[in-house]
């Protein structure tokens, strides 16, 4: 690789750079302690969701995806929460915090190496939104948004789509995620990717492809793929 030739890094947000289980707290003063695993199902259920939508051509936008996972989770569960309850869930998913090693990762990463795009099923101003609140925003060089598509990720097309928006091949392109389907979808397109194992448990899933590079947070995502396509 020359050193003059840049790499496009697409960050996914919710679960990679935003921690979807930022309503902890909230949850825990509404429903006490099944907080932890209404948070896990809500995720679960919300992500479930915009796979169904995308295969049946059904697309409704994510944060409505957000919405109806949130009426499941409270109805499995019987938690019984009163809609406005729900509504200042919902408006908490607006303003959830960066994962801690976030910012520090994203200040080591070069710019004169790299540009970075946030990449997500979310709306525009979501993400937009999101990443303000967190002090992140300065850092990306644009985001892109699957909305103009009308499907989600992993569909193929949704990958094609932020390589036109950010005028970026797909041998220089990154796809950072902590999803497996994302970063499977990713590597099905052609591009390599960095899997972000948040946490032990997590199990990348047994298929014939694997990430380019695990990495346990993004501190030093910059010089690991550097180090790597160096060496490639």
């Amino acid at each position: 690789m020359k050193k003059t030739e840049k790499i496009t890094l697409a960050f996914d947000v919710y679960g990679t750079l935003i921690n979807t289980h930022g309503v902890l707290v909230l949850l825990e003063s509404m429903i006490g302690e099944k907080a932890n695993v209404f948070s896990n199902l809500w995720r679960e259920k919300q992500l479930e969701y915009s796979f169904r939508k995308g295969l049946m051509d059904a697309y409704e936008h994510f944060g409505l995806c957000t919405a109806q996972a949130l009426d499941y989770a409270d109805a499995f569960l019987q938690t019984n929460l009163s809609a406005s309850q729900k509504q200042t869930l919902l408006n908490q998913y607006k303003i959830l915090p960066a994962f801690d090693d976030v910012i520090a990762g994203l200040d080591n990463i070069d710019k004169e190496r790299f540009n970075l795009y946030a990449f997500s099923n979310g709306l525009y101003d979501s993400v937009n939104q999101l990443l303000e609140q967190a002090k992140i925003s300065q850092h990306f060089d644009g985001v892109v948004s699957v909305d103009p598509l009308k499907t989600f990720k992993p569909n193929p097309k949704v990958y094609q789509y932020f390589l036109d928006q950010s005028n970026s091949q797909a041998k220089q392109t990154w796809l950072i995620s902590s999803n497996n389907f994302d970063v499977l979808g990713a590597l099905n397109y052609g591009l390599n990717s960095v899997w972000v194992k948040r946490s032990a448990q997590q199990v990348f899933d047994f298929w014939s492809k694997s990430p380019t590079l695990t990495l346990d947070d993004l501190t030093d995502l910059g010089s690991n793929i550097i180090q790597y396509t160096e060496q490639s």
